[in-house]
């Protein structure tokens, strides 16, 4: 049984490998459905904005508990919103918009693939001349590029909305001070870092969630196994691919190749 997992877990990697190759072709030959993309970009960016943003405020304000009463007995309380700025910008706002996407909209992918491969819907598609490649996957991966960036702002914006109110009710940090330490130490490369993984995060959901779909078998249980695999597979992807991003693009060194680039 653990062979046949094994086994099943290597056939899918490659299969992954080779999903994301045919998605680039067809991204450089132009072909990208432009309805089908129109309404997964609404589907990953404007439907998930209530849950991305709640938790958006969740996370602001838990990350000031945790750091303000260190900062506050060092006397640094006025660097709050400095502290908050860079660690949402670097790193939690674009992981948790990832973790989000995974659970929500990359669930969601894995099942409606699952269920047009188990019903055979894929194959009609392809006695209809249609490639599901093209068709249903490349929209799921360039909405997922797209709209992650943006929710990965809304979420950053949230996020020191929510931070700045718990730092004014808890630290009596006041707004100006709060929203004037982050201006000064937040960069316009941060921004662009987090734009950067925010991407890559979003490529790598819709890639895994459509190859865990299009290679169910097995029935409606099979469609739940390659939901749980696939969240659980994009999350791993989202962890280890942000260790050598962060690696890339904050260590001393790579930082300032870079900019310089």
């Amino acid at each position: 049984m653990t062979s046949l997992r094994r086994g099943r877990l290597s056939q899918r990697l490659v299969a992954g490998f080779l999903l994301g190759g045919q998605v680039v072709m067809f991204l450089l030959a132009g072909k990208i459905n432009r309805r089908n993309t129109l309404e997964q970009m609404a589907v990953v960016g404007i439907d998930s904005l209530p849950v991305t943003l709640i938790s958006a405020v969740s996370v602001g304000m838990f990350t000031i508990i945790q750091v303000g009463r260190e900062l506050a007995i060092l006397n640094e309380g006025e660097t709050l919103g400095g502290v908050l700025a860079l660690t949402l910008t670097r790193e939690l706002a674009p992981m948790f918009t990832g973790v989000v996407l995974a659970g929500r909209d990359g669930a969601a992918f894995t099942a409606e693939l699952g269920t047009m491969q188990i019903t055979q819907q894929i194959e009609a598609l392809y006695m209809l001349r249609t490639n599901p490649i093209d068709y249903l996957v490349v929209p799921r991966v360039v909405a997922c590029g797209l709209m992650l960036p943006v929710v990965c702002i809304l979420f950053l914006i949230t996020g020191m909305i929510g931070g700045g109110i718990m730092a004014a009710n808890l630290y009596h940090v006041s707004p100006t001070e709060f929203f004037e330490s982050a201006r000064k130490v937040l960069t316009g490369w941060d921004i662009c870092c987090a734009m950067i993984k925010s991407v890559c995060f979003g490529i790598l959901i819709a890639v895994i969630s459509c190859n865990w779909g299009l290679t169910t078998t097995g029935g409606t249980k099979g469609i739940g196994q390659s939901t749980t695999g696939a969240v659980v597979a994009a999350m791993l992807a989202i962890f280890v691919s942000n260790f050598f991003l962060s690696w890339l693009l904050f260590s001393d060194s790579n930082s300032v190749m870079l900019k310089e680039f």
